[in-house]
């Protein structure tokens, strides 16, 4: 895997605020690449990064990282959707231009 580009997916997702999340959509369309590749590079890769903060489109993960991110979404105020299989997406999802400004700010030259 090109070390830019994994690069490049570990910046987006530490730019995600606390309390807010991105789907592996959001992450792979400020990158320019597709969701599962982004998930593929989080998951290879992501472990020092907070990859609690990205879901899938609704706002799920699946259980066992839904397991393990749920301490991290309580500690920041994610609220976990009533069906428990995620987070209540609409109302903690990240602002797509603030981010992308902080993200484009960040990538070195």
């Amino acid at each position: 895997m090109d070390d830019w580009l994994v690069e490049q997916v570990l910046v987006a997702v530490e730019l995600i605020p606390a309390g807010q999340v991105a789907t592996y959509g959001d992450v792979a369309g400020l990158v320019g690449i597709g969701p599962r590749q982004a998930g593929t590079i989080l998951r290879h890769h992501g472990a020092a990064v907070p990859w609690w903060r990205v879901t899938n489109h609704v706002g799920d993960l699946p259980a066992p990282l839904l397991a393990r991110a749920r301490d991290h979404w309580t500690a920041e105020g994610i609220v976990v959707k009533a069906n428990g299989r995620g987070c209540a997406i609409t109302s903690c999802r990240v602002d797509p231009v603030s981010w992308a400004a902080e993200w484009e700010r960040a990538l070195p030259s």
